[in-house]
C-alpha cells in the first residue's frame, strides 16, 4: 500500500476513533478528499509524457487547423480563424486533461488503491470530491497555462477578463472531470474508456462551436450545438479573451456561466450517485 493510501486511511481512521457526532466534516470528508486531491496533482505531473501530450496535441491542432482553415471558414467576431479557434484549443486541453486524470480511477482499481480507500472509514463522497476536484484543478491549470499565447493572436486581457476565463475554464474542467469519473467508475479497461471517450466526449467538443461558428451551421446542427452545454463554455471563454459583449449563442455571459454551473453540478451529482451504489466495481 502506498504512503498516500496510508494517509487517506489513517486520516479517516483517526476520525473514526472519535464519537460519530463529534468527528465533524473535516475528518469524514475534507481531510480524505484533500489527500486524494494532492495525490492526483502529484501523480499527473510525475508522468511527463502525459503532461507533454496534453499540451502538445491541442497546440498542433490549433496551429495546423487554424492555419489550414484560415481562409475557408468565416471567423465571426474573432480577428481571423486562428484567433477564433484559440478558445476551442483551450477547451481541448481541458478535455484531454480530464480524460487522462480520470483514467486513474481504472488504474487505482487495478493497483488495489481504490479498494483500500473504499473499505476505509472515508465516505464515498470524499472519494468523489477528491478525485474530481484534483482532475478539475489540473485541467484548469493546464488551460490557464495555454492562455499565455493569447497576445500572439492580438488578445489583450485585463484582470476582469482573466477572472471570467478562470471561472469558465474551471466550470468546464469540473463538469468534464465529473463526467469522466462517471464513465470510468464502472469500467475496468482503459481501452474501453478510450472507446467511450472517442464516441462521446470528442464529438461533444466538435459541436461546441470550437471549430466553426454556430451562425454558419445548418438548422439541425445549430440545435445540437445550442443543446450542448460545452458550447456555452467555449463561447464564455471567447467573450473573455476577445472582450466581446455578445456571442453566437444569443445568450449573455451571465447565463452562459449559469448554464455551465448547472452542468457541472449535475455531473457532480451523477458522480456522487454512481459512487454511492454498492455494486459498482467490476469483479
Amino acid at each position: 500500500m502506498s504512503s498516500l493510501t496510508t494517509a487517506v486511511t489513517s486520516a479517516s481512521s483517526a476520525g473514526a476513533l472519535v464519537a460519530p457526532e463529534s468527528r465533524g466534516i473535516w475528518a469524514t470528508l475534507l481531510l480524505p478528499a484533500l489527500s486524494l486531491w494532492q495525490r492526483e496533482i502529484v501523480r499527473f505531473y510525475r508522468m511527463k509524457s502525459r503532461v507533454v501530450g496534453v499540451i502538445a496535441s491541442p497546440v498542433l491542432f490549433w496551429l495546423v487547423i487554424g492555419s489550414g482553415f484560415g481562409k475557408s471558414v468565416n471567423a465571426g467576431r474573432a480577428p481571423g480563424y486562428l484567433a477564433y479557434f484559440f478558445p476551442g484549443a483551450v477547451i481541448m486541453i481541458v478535455l484531454f486533461t480530464a480524460i487522462f486524470t480520470m483514467m486513474s480511477v481504472i488504474e487505482d482499481r487495478r493497483e488495489g488503491f481504490l479498494l483500500s480507500v473504499l473499505v476505509s472509514p472515508a465516505s464515498r463522497s470524499a472519494i468523489v470530491l477528491g478525485k474530481v476536484l484534483g482532475g478539475a484543478t489540473l485541467a484548469t491549470a493546464q488551460g490557464l497555462a495555454f492562455l499565455i499565447f493569447a497576445p500572439l493572436i492580438g488578445a489583450r486581457m485585463d484582470l476582469a477578463a482573466w477572472g471570467i476565463a478562470l471561472l469558465a475554464i474551471f466550470l468546464v474542467s469540473f463538469a468534464l472531470t465529473a463526467l469522466g469519473f462517471i464513465i470510468a467508475w464502472r469500467l475496468d479497461s482503459t481501452q474501453a474508456f478510450h472507446a467511450i471517450i472517442n464516441l462521446f466526449l470528442i464529438p461533444l467538443w466538435l459541436i461546441s462551436g470550437a471549430l466553426f461558428p454556430i451562425g454558419g451551421a445548418s438548422g439541425w446542427m445549430r440545435a445540437l450545438m445550442l443543446a450542448n452545454p460545452l458550447t456555452y463554455g467555449v463561447e464564455a471563454l471567447r467573450m473573455a479573451v476577445f472582450s466581446l459583449a455578445a456571442n453566437d449563442t444569443g445568450v449573455s455571459l451571465a447565463i452562459s456561466l449559469t448554464l455551465l454551473g448547472g452542468f457541472a453540478a449535475l455531473m457532480f451529482a451523477g458522480a456522487l450517485m454512481i459512487a454511492s451504489r454498492r455494486r459498482t466495481l467490476p469483479a
